[in-house]
C-alpha cells in the first residue's frame, strides 16, 4: 500500500466532460481523461480496506455489487499510485479480457461496493483502469502476444460480442485455432452496433480486434448461422462449438395501433445510426433520422438514454422518456445500506442533453403506453398513456404496476422508440443446432455450466443467461472457454478469476 492516507488525503476527481452545448454536435467520446499525474492521485485514495468489497461480485437484495469479473482492483491501484503503469496491466488483464471496453461502458459495480464510499466517495476505479489500458497502448505493451503452441483443436465462436471475444482470446491463448462467426459486416455484436459511438468509439473496438487477429483469431463476417451458413458444416469442420449470439429478441409493446408507421425498436434505430456513421458520416441517409420529429422513447434503462441521446444528435424536434417504475431517490434510502448498489436516481448523459436542449428531463415516470394513434396514412401522430401505480399483489406478496383510472393523457409523437429491454435467443440460431431453450427463451444449459444438450456445442453471455452487463459477458466467455478446455485436453490451465 503506497500511501496509507490517501483516501483522507486527495479528493476524489474524475475525467471532464465535454458541456451538452458542445457534444451534440457529434458523435465522439466525450470525456477528457485526467493527466498521468492525477490519475496516480487517484490511485493513492484505494485505502487497503482488508475486505475489497470492490472485486466481490455479488449479489446483495437482488442487484449485483462489486465486480463479477473479480478484477484486483486494490493491487492495480497501489501500483498505478507507484507508476508502475506496466505491473498494473499485468494485474489488469488476468482477469479482464477488454478493459479498453468496460473502462467506458460498465457502470463500475466496483465503485458502488468501495469501502471508501462507505462515509465519503468511492475510487475512481473505472477511470483507473481506463488510464491503464490506454497507458499501455501509448507505450506498447499492449501489443500482440502469438502463442508459442498450438494444440490442433479447432473452436468455432458464433457471434462476437463481449462473451464470444473473451472466449475467442482464451482459447487462443491456449493454443486452440478458435474462428469466430459474426451475421454482421462488423466485428463487435453489442459492442459495435449495440453502443453508441459517443460512449465506445468503434475504432476502439477494431484496435483490439487487430490485435486478436494478429495472434491468430480469424473472423469471418457476413455469416448469419441458420441462414446463409449451415449449423451442420460448422459441427463437422470444429472440434467444438461456442453460441455467443447474445439475448436478440426485443420486448414489443403489444397495444392497440401497434401497426403504425414510424414505430421502431430501439435496437434497429442505434444499430442504423451507428453503420451510416461509419460508412460515410451520415451522409448515405441509410438510418431512422430523428430530425425534426417529436421523439417517444419507451423505457428508462441504458438503451432509452443511448435513444434520447441519439435523437438529439440527430436534431429531434422534442424527446419525450416513458418510464414504467417510480422516479428512485436522489440519496440512498435507508433500507439500501452500503455495499448493496444504490438504488438512486440517475440522469444519465442523454438527460443530460435533453435537459440543456429542450429546458427540462425528458423522463416521465410511472407511465405506460395504452393506445398508438395513426393518421389517415397509418403513420403514428399521438399515443395515449396511462400513469401507473404500485400495488402489492395479496396473494403472492410481488409488486406490480398497475394502471390509475382516469389518468390517461395524449401526446404527439410521430417517431417512438421501443427501449423494453431482450428476451433471450433467436429460435433459428437455437433450431439450426438443435438446442433447447428455457421458458425464458435463453439457451438452457446445467446451473453453473455451459454445455447444451447437444453434445460439443455450448453457449454463454447473454444467449445463456438473458440481458445483462458486459462485464458478465466478459466473465461468461471466460468461463465457457475454460469449460470447453476441459473438455478438449481432459485438463485445464485457464483461469477465470
Amino acid at each position: 500500500m503506497g500511501k496509507p492516507t490517501g483516501f483522507m488525503d486527495y479528493e476524489r476527481e474524475t475525467s471532464e466532460a465535454v458541456k451538452p452545448k458542445e457534444r451534440i454536435g457529434n458523435f465522439n467520446e466525450f470525456h477528457i481523461p485526467l493527466s498521468r499525474e492525477k490519475q496516480m492521485r487517484q490511485g493513492a485514495r484505494c485505502m487497503d480496506c482488508g475486505v475489497p468489497f470492490c472485486q466481490s461480485g455479488i449479489v446483495l437484495e437482488g442487484a449485483v455489487t462489486g465486480c463479477p469479473l473479480h478484477n484486483l482492483i486494490p493491487e492495480w491501484n497501489d501500483l498505478v499510485f507507484t507508476g508502475k503503469w506496466k505491473e498494473a496491466l499485468k494485474r489488469l488483464k488476468k482477469t479482464n479480457n477488454f478493459p479498453e471496453f468496460t473502462a467506458r461502458v460498465c457502470p463500475a459495480p466496483c465503485e458502488a461496493a468501495c469501502t471508501c464510499g462507505l462515509n465519503g466517495s468511492p475510487v475512481t476505479i473505472k477511470e483507473n483502469e481506463y488510464g491503464i489500458i490506454e497507458h499501455a497502448y501509448r507505450k506498447g505493451y499492449a501489443a500482440a502476444k502469438v502463442p508459442k503452441i498450438r494444440t490442433g483443436k479447432k473452436v468455432a465462436i458464433i457471434g462476437s460480442g463481449p462473451s464470444g471475444l473473451a472466449a475467442a482470446d482464451q482459447l487462443n491463448q491456449r493454443g486452440h485455432k478458435v474462428t469466430v462467426f459474426e451475421r454482421d459486416d462488423r466485428i463487435g455484436g453489442l459492442l459495435m452496433y449495440g453502443i453508441p459511438n459517443m460512449k465506445l468509439e468503434k475504432h476502439v473496438i477494431d484496435r483490439k480486434i487487430d490485435i486478436m487477429k494478429q495472434e491468430g483469431v480469424e473472423f469471418i463476417t457476413g455469416v448469419n448461422v441458420g441462414v446463409n451458413y449451415k449449423a451442420s458444416k460448422i459441427l463437422r469442420e470444429f472440434d467444438r462449438v461456442i453460441l455467443t449470439c447474445g439475448a436478440s429478441n426485443p420486448r414489443d409493446i403489444n397495444v392497440p395501433g401497434r401497426e403504425a408507421k414510424g414505430i421502431h425498436f430501439a435496437v434497429d434505430f442505434l444499430k442504423a445510426t451507428t453503420k451510416s456513421l461509419l460508412d460515410s458520416g451520415l451522409e448515405d441517409g441509410n438510418y431512422l433520422s430523428a430530425k425534426d420529429k417529436k421523439v417517444l422513447v419507451i423505457g428508462g434503462g441504458d438503451t432509452g438514454n443511448d435513444c434520447v441521446g441519439t435523437s438529439i444528435r440527430h436534431g429531434a424536434a422534442s424527446v419525450v422518456q416513458f418510464e414504467m417504475m417510480p422516479k428512485l431517490p436522489d440519496t440512498r434510502s435507508d433500507n439500501n445500506p452500503w455495499p448493496q448498489w444504490p438504488k438512486v436516481c440517475k440522469t444519465d448523459y442523454g438527460q443530460e442533453e435533453a435537459i440543456y436542449q429542450y429546458g427540462h428531463d425528458p423522463r416521465v415516470f410511472r407511465t405506460t403506453v395504452k393506445e398508438f394513434i395513426a393518421d389517415e396514412a397509418g403513420n403514428i401522430c399521438k399515443v395515449k398513456a396511462v400513469k401507473l401505480n404500485m400495488k402489492k399483489d395479496e396473494e403472492t406478496g410481488r409488486l406490480t404496476m398497475v394502471e390509475v383510472e382516469g389518468s390517461e393523457f395524449v401526446i404527439d409523437a410521430d417517431l417512438v422508440l421501443i427501449a423494453a429491454g431482450f428476451l433471450g435467443s433467436q429460435n433459428y440460431v437455437t433450431d439450426a443446432f438443435g438446442v433447447e431453450t428455457d421458458v425464458r427463451t435463453n439457451v438452457a444449459t446445467e446451473s453453473g455450466k455451459f454445455e447444451t444438450n447437444v453434445p460439443n456445442v455450448f453457449a454463454a453471455g447473454d444467449m445463456r443467461r438473458g440481458q445483462s452487463l458486459v462485464v458478465w459477458a466478459i466473465r461468461e466467455g471466460r468461463e465457457v472457454a475454460r469449460e470447453v478446455d476441459l473438455s478438449l485436453m481432459g485438463y485445464t490451465n485457464l483461469s477465470v478469476q
